[in-house]
């Protein structure tokens, strides 16, 4: 694997403007060099472009920078939008997206193929997939010209297994598009621990049983450029610390550290939201993938 660098996530939407270089600070204290330039700050740079010069400086001073990023998702902005009406603007936006980070110096960008939608209950799996590809189709050519890897990733939907992701990776062969591979996502499609609810069963009730799959990671391998990591007992997408959950991190970390595409990895669990101080999540990364 390498040197590959650790990034952090932080859910800026909870913070001020005045808060932000706090926040950046205390990172870097802590001995983070990298944070995620998230779907919430390319919406905000969206609204505001010149933001972008603001955050530069901030991280800058920081004595950080920005390494990988998140496209914003969402039901009219995820790969997967069937409709006509739509996929137009959800491609504009996911270009812009692209662009922003690329201006960082930012070569990887996770975005969401797309989930099973109600809005969508009368297209097909297969035409969701259809969508995705065809949606591929525009922006992996593109992302080629700005130097960014696109990376899919796995969620708990049938529109996202790994058979999806990997016919995808079949069918556009380029260093601009490869696989995030997320650990949680991963934990909640592992196996059937007997839960009356959790997220994939709410996912799955209106197609096939819920294909779960206790080797995600072991099928994605080759192909992972980014990873997100956070934990959860397997029933919810908690992004919690790791160690706060169930996975077995030794086996995915020596898994990781195998993967030969592996651009960054993304600590993507989610501070505000979990209670997870800074200090800690540096500490349980910086343990975790100590060579």
């Amino acid at each position: 694997m390498g040197t590959v660098p650790i990034t952090y996530l932080f859910d800026f939407e909870h913070c001020t403007e005045q808060i932000r270089p706090y926040i950046m600070s205390e990172f870097a204290a802590n001995g983070a060099k990298h944070l995620v330039l998230t779907d919430t700050l390319i919406r905000m740079i969206i609204r505001s472009p010149g933001l972008a010069n603001i955050l530069q400086k901030e991280i800058e001073t920081a004595g950080m920078s920005f390494v990988d990023s998140h496209a914003p998702f969402g039901i009219y902005e995820d790969l997967n939008v069937p409709d006509p009406q739509f996929r137009g603007m959800m491609l504009d936006r996911l270009k812009v997206a692209l662009r922003i980070a690329t201006d960082f110096g930012i070569d990887s960008i996770a975005v969401h193929t797309g989930n099973t939608r109600e809005v969508w209950k009368n297209y097909s799996l297969e035409q969701l997939h259809e969508a995705m590809l065809s949606s591929l189709e525009v922006l992996v050519p593109f992302a080629e010209k700005l130097g960014i890897t696109i990376a899919i990733e796995n969620i708990w939907f049938p529109t996202n297994t790994v058979d999806k992701l990997l016919d995808a990776i079949s069918k556009f062969p380029s260093p601009a598009l490869g696989i995030c591979y997320d650990s949680g996502h991963a934990n909640l499609m592992k196996m059937d621990r007997g839960f009356a609810e959790c997220n994939p069963l709410s996912a799955w009730e209106n197609h096939l049983p819920v294909e779960w799959d206790s080797e995600i990671l072991e099928k994605l391998l080759p192909f992972v450029t980014t990873c997100h990591i956070h934990d959860n007992n397997g029933q919810r997408d908690e992004h919690l610390l790791p160690g706060k959950g169930n996975i077995d991190w030794q086996k995915e970390v020596a898994l990781l550290k195998k993967a030969p595409q592996l651009k960054c990895i993304q600590c993507e669990t989610v501070p505000v939201r979990t209670n997870a101080s800074i200090a800690d999540t540096c500490k349980v990364m910086t343990k975790l993938f100590a060579c």
